[in-house]
């Protein structure tokens, strides 16, 4: 940045000038150290944690940038001027694919399109004024930040939380990768379009289901967290309670013994009598073995393979089956029934074999009309079971031994009765999975493992850390460039001093974001993680982020928290105490008569007011407001638009339209409405500097201007501790239309800007500096503490009493607060609506509640 001095001139120009004003005061607050965060344990400060999803660097910050990290500025400030220690780092979650991508497709090395990004996004982010402490930035693509992951994994790996195993996987045959689940679009790889194959690949593990029951239970702690988002864990954590059923092969005489039963996971063991079939993966070892002998048991499993792996692209695909010709005996009624290898069975669920109770699973009865199998209701009722199963609870049915039973109690009774037959046994299941960690790419951490043909898998040793990706890489391969480097992977081995292999894989990004919240206590940590410090800051006061990332992200950092925990690193077991999910920047969709995608500033309106192409004229055709995206062109580029109106304006409109959680449209109109209010207060602020005396005056206007400010201070102090920032907005600016009616010589109008300087600071910090100063402060309301409100004027200094006579509403009207009761007894008494019901009548008793209600009892 250039480093010569700034000028404040703009504070004397009557058209106030934000590009100026906000370089001016973001150099200042550099200069004056307002945001670094004191270290010191002896402060009686109190300690605040906040923190937004840190980003990866694109190369551009967007306007879904521009509002979450508003967010997170708008809470650092306001709490810093509470008093509190401030913790608010910045960071870049800097491992990924695009970066890999663009090596691809520019020609340029991951590591340096990524820092260059780095640097351009940091300055972006700099230029919307936010109060980050620089000092403690964190790049997770950086050696000294993936070593201490890598300890991480070690540990893990001893203490029996890592380990390796085979593993079906989504494969991309184009990029010679795994693809996540989430990177499967309709069948294909999200970006070479081939159609993806299920693999078997060796793959390295976290046990997250080991933390299954600890982070459902945890989840009930969370209350400051969306219910939202503990519904969206809970449900992926997916606790049940059922049995496994061991299920007897009849005609298997020839397969090993490890087949000759199968077992099978269910929750609703009290539906055995209902059983038509049952079902094994495509890839159980059964069906594996008996492909090579049957054709089309073959050619249906690499069918299978071209599903993927997740559930909803299985829930998705019309549900196949084929008979493998092999019977299983039903541990009940004694019956035997086909076993089918079926398409929506997944070998990573259960056992990979579930067994099929068409009349009350919709799933099976598809498939059993399909293959025309039979259909038993042991369930009761109202309704025949035709092309709709019932999967309610009842009363049992058809169930010799559980008939009358409702369904609670079979499920209990069916599970004594398997364990005590020695053919099942109860157990509790979780839908999560172990977190696969591996990807064969190049841009990540690289996994700390060496292969040795005689030792096996040998951890490298601790001195030899960090294992660092080569530079000298090429992208003209398909597949992993680690596995094509002609040295690197070569190594000797830390045992036996052999030839040996390094590990190629490298880990999923989201280990890096698993843990920086934890770095960022110091980021300087010889060890990674300062306890001291983090048992100081964690958990996270409050956290930031889209409600995307309610689960994968969310679950792992909160994993991540307990191993960590387990391992001796922190101390607490929840990395975040409250989660703010914010909600996405919105804009209308343009398309032109040959129905491409249009910039906003690729249209204009014609005199009509009709939006036309502005090169062509042609008429546009204007969509619904949708999420903003490069592919829809439907963006403003925040550059832009600080560019032309300043961050402080940009600020504004994103904190005052809607709450943080909901969607905000961008109009033109929004973003010009919120500049006219950021030129309205520099005008009111100038107009104090123009009065070198303030007239102190006692009008009734003065007063309740006076009380109007105490009263909007409160407000406003609990809008923005609820985060309802744009009730504060509103709040403020409702103040600052209140002072204008006041005479600008006024003591009070001076009084009432002042602390509208001071409420909008945390949202228009550069405007607030610039009014602040003008008004004749040498301060920074960066470092001036939230105002505190008079209790004594939060009260109102007239009421609206309620006149009932005989319990009935007849009348209201306006006292004084506190009047004597002899003044509202006759003022009730004479009010014109009330003296029709009081004629003829003789007054026995008037009732009176102060400020609140008169009762007039006649008779």
């Amino acid at each position: 940045m250039n480093n010569m001095p700034i000028s404040d001139d703009f504070l004397q120009h009557e058209t106030y000038n934000p590009q100026q004003a906000e370089a001016y005061w973001q150099a200042q607050w550099e200069q004056a150290g307002c945001f670094t965060t004191h270290t010191d344990v002896q402060s009686d400060r109190p300690d605040y944690y906040v923190l937004e999803m840190f980003p990866y660097p694109s190369g551009n910050i967007h306007m879904g940038h521009v509002r979450n990290y508003t967010l997170g500025d708008v809470t650092a400030r306001f709490r810093r001027s509470l008093g509190a220690n401030v913790l608010y780092p910045m960071g870049w979650d800097s491992f990924g694919l695009p970066a890999e991508n663009a090596a691809i497709l520019r020609g340029v090395h991951p590591a340096d399109w990524t820092y260059q990004n780095i640097a351009t996004m940091r300055e972006q982010l700099k230029s919307i004024g936010l109060s980050y402490d620089w000092s403690r930035e964190v790049t997770t693509c950086s050696p000294d930040y993936y070593v201490h992951e890598q300890r991480f994994f070690l540990q893990f790996l001893e203490k029996g939380l890592a380990y390796r195993k085979e593993s079906l996987v989504n494969w991309d045959p184009v990029d010679h990768t795994v693809l996540a689940n989430e990177q499967v679009v309709d069948g294909k790889g999200w970006r070479s379009g081939a159609p993806v194959e299920r693999r078997t690949l060796n793959q390295w593990f976290l046990r997250i289901t080991d933390y299954a029951q600890e982070l459902l239970e945890g989840t009930q702690s969370l209350e400051a967290w969306p219910d939202k988002v503990r519904l969206m864990q809970h449900h992926w954590i997916g606790r049940s309670e059922g049995a496994y059923i061991h299920f007897e092969v009849t005609n298997g005489e020839q397969l090993p013994e490890s087949l000759q039963k199968i077992s099978v996971y269910s929750t609703r063991p009290d539906t055995l009598f209902g059983m038509s079939f049952l079902a094994i993966s495509a890839n159980h070892p059964l069906a594996e073995l008996l492909a090579p002998h049957h054709p089309e048991l073959a050619t249906f499993i690499k069918e299978c393979a071209q599903l993927g792996t997740s559930e909803e692209a299985i829930e998705k695909a019309e549900k196949k089956g084929v008979d493998t010709g092999i019977k299983v005996r039903n541990p009940f009624d004694g019956k035997l029934y086909p076993v089918y290898a079926a398409n929506f069975v997944l070998m990573d669920y259960g056992t990979g074999a579930v067994f099929g109770c068409p009349a009350h699973d919709q799933r099976d009865l598809d498939f059993a009309r399909r293959y025309k199998l039979s259909v038993t209701p042991v369930v009761a009722s109202d309704t025949p079971i035709n092309d709709v199963a019932y999967t309610g609870d009842g009363i049992m049915i058809h169930s010799e031994f559980l008939d009358g039973l409702p369904t609670k109690d079979a499920k209990s009774v069916a599970i004594a009765k398997l364990e005590a037959m020695g053919v099942g046994e109860g157990c509790v299941n979780y839908r999560l999975r172990d977190w696969g960690i591996s990807r064969q790419r190049y841009w990540g951490c690289p996994i700390p493992i060496i292969h040795c043909d005689d030792c096996g898998i040998v951890p490298v040793p601790e001195d030899q850390l960090p294992v660092e990706l080569p530079y000298d890489v090429t992208f003209d391969k398909a597949g992993n460039p680690l596995d094509h480097h002609p040295t690197w992977k070569h190594v000797d081995c830390p045992k036996c001093g052999k030839p040996a292999r390094r590990e190629t894989d490298t880990f999923d990004t989201f280990f890096e974001s698993s843990w920086y919240f934890a770095r960022y206590c110091n980021p300087h940590a010889a060890k990674g993680i300062d306890k001291e410090a983090a048992d100081r800051f964690l958990p996270v006061d409050c956290y930031i982020g889209g409600i995307e990332h309610a689960v994968l992200h969310l679950l792992y950092a909160r994993f991540f928290t307990k191993a960590l925990r387990d391992c001796g690193y922190v101390s607490v077991s929840e990395p975040f105490t409250q989660l703010i999910t914010q909600g996405m920047v919105t804009h209308e969709t343009y398309k032109s008569p040959s129905g491409a995608w249009l910039y906003p500033e690729q249209i204009t309106r014609d005199a009509q007011g009709t939006m036309i192409v502005r090169e062509t004229g042609e008429v546009v055709t204007v969509g619904r407001s949708e999420k903003m995206s490069k592919s829809k062109h439907n963006t403003v580029d925040p550059r832009s638009m600080i560019s032309m109106y300043g961050a402080d304006t940009a600020r504004l409109f994103m904190m005052s339209d809607s709450p943080p959680d909901r969607d905000l449209e961008w109009t033109d109109s929004g973003i010009e409405g919120a500049s006219r209010y950021v030129h309205r207060l520099w005008r009111m602020a100038r107009a104090v500097a123009a009065h070198e005396v303030m007239i102190q005056s006692d009008s009734h206007e003065a007063q309740q201007i006076i009380r109007l400010v105490h009263k909007t201070i409160a407000q406003v102090t609990h809008a923005i501790e609820q985060f309802a920032f744009n009730k504060a907005v509103a709040l403020i600016r409702e103040l600052s239309n209140a002072v204008a009616t006041v005479p600008t010589h006024d003591a009070a109008y001076r009084f009432g800007m002042e602390t509208c300087t001071r409420l909008i600071a945390p949202f228009m910090p550069h405007i607030a500096e610039s009014m602040w100063r003008v008004m004749g402060h040498s301060t920074l309301v960066a470092q001036e503490p939230w105002l505190r409100p008079d209790p004594a004027l939060l009260l109102d200094d007239r009421v609206t009493l309620a006149v009932q006579i005989n319990g009935k509403l007849r009348d209201t009207f306006e006292v004084a607060h506190n009047a004597p009761k002899e003044e509202v007894e006759r003022e009730a008494l004479a009010r014109e609506k009330v003296q029709p019901y009081l004629a003829g009548q003789t007054v026995r008793k008037v009732i009176i509640v102060p400020n609140k209600i008169v009762n007039i009892v006649v008779g």
